[in-house]
């Protein structure tokens, strides 16, 4: 399994447009963090989780060539914008590209996306297959996925678990029960916004609780803020198999 971290920055990105804080002026690379998606790349299949707004850009960035499906944790614009750019993939493949998610996140899909589902296409739209996921394992491409569900404030959001990966996006709480199916994961990528408590999100002291119980053989930290600080500063207080994510790192297993 190849893990590439599409973006790692919370809803507006970093740099925050307008603002002059030393994150959001900094030149180095790790510090500019498009909106928090994934890529994954296991047995020939390749699938991304959430289509945020930069998805083109992440996609071309990645020079990714395959999209086999989309996975989604749950229906706020800044993991969804980008569904419209799946397109691409429908032309050089000539196939419907599955989608799974909640019904509740299928649901606004099809509201915001409206054309794509219309009876009548207009030519060139993306073309897509619905699957309900549930808070229980499912098979995708033939790979195992164990739905964690978390909380992002009062809006449930499904993590997920494949095999040694566990991937825990926008929650600011999570059930001893859900937590049982992180546990004996190798990889943790988990969502830590600011330092600052926060209505929806894990604070950096939070994410660094939850990873410490978990103690996955490496952690690494997403949905970052321009708040929490400069990668290179906050590096330096992260226990050893703690770190910040940031755009473009690749996660072997």
């Amino acid at each position: 399994m190849l893990i590439t971290l599409l973006g790692t920055g919370t809803s507006s990105g970093v740099p925050l447009i307008g603002c002059q804080c030393d994150v959001c002026r900094s030149v180095d690379f790790r510090d500019k963090r498009l909106r928090t998606s994934v890529h994954i790349a296991v047995n020939g299949r390749s699938f991304v989780i959430d289509t945020g707004p930069d998805f083109r850009q992440q996609v071309l960035r990645l020079n990714l060539q395959q999209l086999d499906a989309v996975l989604f944790t749950h229906e706020h614009k800044d993991h969804t914008a980008g569904l419209d750019e799946i397109r691409a993939y429908n032309f050089r493949s000539g196939q419907d590209i599955p989608i799974y998610g909640r019904p509740t996140v299928l649901a606004q899909l099809q509201r915001e996306f409206a054309y794509i589902f219309a009876e009548h296409k207009y030519p060139g739209t993306p073309h897509v297959r619905l699957h309900e996921i549930h808070n229980e394992p499912f098979d995708l491409l033939d790979i195992r996925v164990i739905p964690i569900e978390v909380m992002h404030h009062k809006l449930p959001v499904y993590g997920f678990r494949m095999g040694d990966f566990t991937y825990l996006t926008d929650l600011n709480y999570i059930s001893d029960e859900e937590l049982e199916k992180v546990y004996g994961t190798r990889i943790l990528v988990v969502d830590a916004l600011q330092r600052q408590a926060h209505i929806s999100h894990f604070t950096l002291d939070q994410a660094i609780a939850l990873a410490q119980r978990v103690n996955a053989d490496r952690t690494y930290f997403v949905h970052i803020s321009h708040k929490l600080g400069l990668h290179s500063e906050v590096e330096k207080e992260l226990p050893p198999n703690i770190r910040l994510g940031y755009d473009g790192l690749q996660i072997k297993l």
